[in-house]
Protein backbone atom coordinates (compact mmCIF):
# COMPACT_ATOMS: atom_id res chain seq x y z
CA UNK A 1 0.00 0.00 0.00
CA UNK A 2 2.04 3.35 -0.93
CA UNK A 3 1.96 6.04 1.13
CA UNK A 4 0.90 9.87 1.43
CA UNK A 5 4.27 10.65 0.30
CA UNK A 6 4.48 8.37 -2.07
CA UNK A 7 1.25 9.13 -3.96
CA UNK A 8 2.12 12.42 -3.84
CA UNK A 9 5.52 11.69 -5.35
CA UNK A 10 4.00 9.60 -8.27
CA UNK A 11 1.83 12.67 -8.61
CA UNK A 12 4.58 14.94 -9.71
CA UNK A 13 6.67 12.62 -11.35
CA UNK A 14 4.28 10.10 -13.40
CA UNK A 15 1.93 10.74 -16.29
CA UNK A 16 0.58 7.54 -17.83
CA UNK A 17 0.68 5.11 -14.06
CA UNK A 18 -1.37 7.78 -12.14
CA UNK A 19 -3.78 7.79 -14.89
CA UNK A 20 -4.30 4.20 -14.81
CA UNK A 21 -4.02 3.98 -11.04
CA UNK A 22 -6.56 6.63 -10.29
CA UNK A 23 -8.80 4.68 -12.88
CA UNK A 24 -8.34 1.92 -10.77
CA UNK A 25 -9.03 3.44 -7.21
CA UNK A 26 -12.01 5.54 -8.18
CA UNK A 27 -13.07 5.56 -12.20
CA UNK A 28 -16.15 8.25 -11.58
CA UNK A 29 -13.59 10.55 -10.04
CA UNK A 30 -11.12 9.44 -13.19
CA UNK A 31 -13.65 10.20 -15.68
CA UNK A 32 -14.76 13.85 -14.23
CA UNK A 33 -10.58 14.16 -14.11
CA UNK A 34 -10.49 13.24 -17.69
CA UNK A 35 -13.14 15.17 -19.17
CA UNK A 36 -11.84 18.56 -16.66
CA UNK A 37 -8.50 17.63 -18.15
CA UNK A 38 -9.61 17.67 -21.90
CA UNK A 39 -11.06 20.87 -21.72
CA UNK A 40 -8.14 22.05 -20.05
CA UNK A 41 -5.69 20.54 -23.38
CA UNK A 42 -3.61 18.60 -20.68
CA UNK A 43 -3.16 15.13 -19.17
CA UNK A 44 -4.87 13.95 -16.77
CA UNK A 45 -1.52 13.30 -14.84
CA UNK A 46 -1.08 17.14 -15.26
CA UNK A 47 -4.62 17.87 -13.76
CA UNK A 48 -3.70 15.41 -10.80
CA UNK A 49 -0.25 17.66 -10.56
CA UNK A 50 -2.57 20.72 -10.76
CA UNK A 51 -5.20 19.73 -8.17
CA UNK A 52 -2.57 18.52 -5.85
CA UNK A 53 -0.36 22.19 -6.55
CA UNK A 54 -4.13 24.28 -6.52
CA UNK A 55 -5.07 22.34 -3.30
CA UNK A 56 -2.02 22.87 -1.46
CA UNK A 57 -2.07 26.46 -2.56
CA UNK A 58 -5.32 27.57 -2.24
CA UNK A 59 -7.54 25.30 0.10
CA UNK A 60 -8.97 26.99 3.05
CA UNK A 61 -8.81 25.74 6.48
CA UNK A 62 -11.97 23.89 6.45
CA UNK A 63 -10.92 22.00 3.08
CA UNK A 64 -7.32 20.97 5.19
CA UNK A 65 -9.40 19.75 7.48
CA UNK A 66 -11.38 17.73 5.91
CA UNK A 67 -8.73 16.41 4.25
CA UNK A 68 -7.08 15.58 7.66
CA UNK A 69 -10.31 13.66 9.12
CA UNK A 70 -10.37 11.50 5.99
CA UNK A 71 -7.05 10.44 5.88
CA UNK A 72 -7.21 9.87 9.84
CA UNK A 73 -9.90 7.26 9.08
CA UNK A 74 -8.07 5.91 5.87
CA UNK A 75 -6.79 2.59 4.88
CA UNK A 76 -5.12 3.72 1.75
CA UNK A 77 -4.18 7.45 2.66
CA UNK A 78 -2.53 7.98 -0.56
CA UNK A 79 -5.94 7.20 -2.31
CA UNK A 80 -7.51 9.59 -0.04
CA UNK A 81 -5.64 12.27 -0.31
CA UNK A 82 -5.17 12.00 -3.99
CA UNK A 83 -9.15 11.78 -4.54
CA UNK A 84 -10.07 14.52 -2.34
CA UNK A 85 -7.42 17.18 -3.68
CA UNK A 86 -9.16 16.35 -7.18
CA UNK A 87 -12.45 16.21 -6.20
CA UNK A 88 -11.52 19.56 -4.45
CA UNK A 89 -10.22 20.99 -7.59
CA UNK A 90 -13.38 19.77 -9.65
CA UNK A 91 -15.48 21.38 -7.49
CA UNK A 92 -13.83 24.43 -6.39
CA UNK A 93 -16.08 27.47 -7.37
CA UNK A 94 -13.92 29.19 -10.65
CA UNK A 95 -12.51 32.84 -10.59
CA UNK A 96 -11.00 34.66 -12.77
CA UNK A 97 -7.26 34.09 -11.18
CA UNK A 98 -8.25 30.25 -11.53
CA UNK A 99 -10.59 29.28 -14.21
CA UNK A 100 -10.26 26.65 -17.03
CA UNK A 101 -8.32 29.01 -19.12
CA UNK A 102 -5.98 30.53 -16.95
CA UNK A 103 -5.04 26.90 -15.54
CA UNK A 104 -4.45 25.61 -19.10
CA UNK A 105 -1.39 28.49 -19.51
CA UNK A 106 -0.23 28.20 -16.46
CA UNK A 107 0.26 24.55 -15.88
CA UNK A 108 1.07 21.63 -18.51
CA UNK A 109 0.77 17.49 -18.10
Amino acid sequence: MPTLGDTLAAARRSSAGLEQWLGRTDPALAGEAADAAGRLGISMSGYARMAIADFTRLAGEEDWATLMSGLRDSQDPGTTCLAAMVHWRLTAPACRAHSDTHQAGATHG
